[in-house]
């Protein structure tokens, strides 16, 4: 195998790690929407979970397939404000949906064939959800550029009394 050959497959194997952790978070982050959401919306974030638990499965064999030891869920997450009411899940919802799309960006530059029209479509679908949960929609979806945020994660970092599994 070629140097870039190599190096083309850790950057896959890096962006999959990231989008599998932005997945477990936002999967831990549904959860508190879920506890906050009025009924009119519970549906929508319940398929929102599921999707999303979907795509990390999905993610967990894609790094295994490719020789990786697939990053572990953090025990808890912080969130990025106080999530205590109906609206503030929805916004939570929003923000988690622009930062897995942030993550599928990068392993949409980083993968190929089959992977990347998969990374592509699950942007696709965060994007959609993002707007949908938002009411506002950015030209380029996952860019960070546009937010200055970085990308990778799903609205929740790992929580500092939690540590990590490795």
């Amino acid at each position: 195998m070629s140097d870039g050959t190599e190096q083309a497959g850790r950057a896959e194997v890096t962006a999959l790690q990231a989008a599998l952790a932005a997945e477990h978070a936002a999967v831990y982050g549904y959860g508190v929407v879920g506890g906050r959401i009025g009924d009119a919306r519970r549906t929508e974030a319940r398929s929102a979970y599921d999707a999303h638990r979907a795509r990390r499965d999905a993610l967990v064999r894609a790094v295994r397939d490719l020789g990786g030891t697939p990053v572990a869920a953090s025990a808890a997450y912080a969130l990025p404000f106080p999530v205590q009411d109906g609206p503030a899940a929805v916004r939570l919802a929003a923000r988690m949906e622009e930062r897995v799309a942030g993550a599928y960006s990068d392993l949409v530059r980083a993968a190929t064939g089959a992977r990347r029209a998969d990374a592509a479509g699950a942007l696709r679908e965060a994007a959609v959800r993002a707007v949908r949960w938002s009411g506002e929609s950015v030209a380029f979806p996952g860019l960070a550029e546009r937010s200055g945020e970085r990308t990778g994660a799903a609205g929740t970092t790992p929580s500092a009394s939690a540590p990590a599994k490795r």
